[in-house]
């Protein structure tokens, strides 16, 4: 199955970059690319792409509004990838909050922006090791108590299932999670849509948001 994209960014040179390199894959296929907030959502709307890869400043609108607008739908939502430059703001923060499936550089290989996109397509999601580990560590509260205030799961995780999320807040892939826990790749499939109901989060990235507020990605595995 041919995966559709969409590329949004303000700036010529990374849109023409990313063409490149994901229509070299047979199965990618970039159906439009947009300057703006606003052609991005348009360029959603006419082409229904699978996966949106975005930029977070853009003009007219900036990412955080183009992630809300396209979660609040309830049909027709493309999985959304952010691609952006790397400098610990506010903004990649929020848009961690709002619902986008992947987090990238823009320095990032080739083969891990393929990756990302194919991931998102899967309903998977690939958080760059680097943006995890110094991003995801900055919403780490500064206090015990500031940990406790952060949200309960439903009922509490087994072991297995918080070893699990420790992997994801790192930002291993499904696979790399498997073969670190020594487990087969449906089991740990299975332990992150158990945990994603308890959390009542809506992707792997906001599994690994919860473990950084909760504390629980800064605690060894017992």
């Amino acid at each position: 199955m041919t995966i559709r994209v969409v590329i949004a960014d303000d700036q010529d040179m990374v849109r023409t970059g990313f063409r490149m390199i994901l229509e070299s894959q047979p199965d990618l296929e970039v159906v439009a690319d947009a300057e703006d907030g606003e052609a991005a959502l348009a360029a959603v709307a006419e082409h229904r792409p699978d996966v949106l890869l975005l930029d977070i400043r853009m003009p007219k609108l900036d990412g955080l509004e183009v992630i809300r607008r396209l979660t609040a739908r309830d049909t027709d939502k493309p999985r959304i990838v952010i691609v952006t430059t790397f400098d610990l703001d506010e903004y990649v923060h929020a848009a961690l909050h709002g619902g986008a499936s992947g987090f990238l550089l823009k320095d990032a290989s080739p083969a891990m922006l393929v990756e990302a996109v194919r991931a998102a397509a899967a309903g998977d999601a690939l958080v760059s090791p680097a943006i995890t580990v110094r991003l995801l560590r900055e919403m780490a509260p500064p206090t015990p108590a500031a940990a406790q205030a952060a949200r309960r799961p439903a009922e509490p995780l087994t072991d297995r299932e918080r070893d699990v999320v420790r992997c994801v807040a790192r930002g291993l892939t499904s696979a790399e999670i498997a073969g670190e826990l020594y487990v087969s790749l449906s089991t740990v499939k299975t332990h992150l849509a158990n945990v994603q109901a308890e959390l009542d989060a809506r992707n792997r990235v906001e599994i690994a948001a919860w473990a950084w507020e909760s504390g629980l990605a800064s605690t060894p595995a017992t």
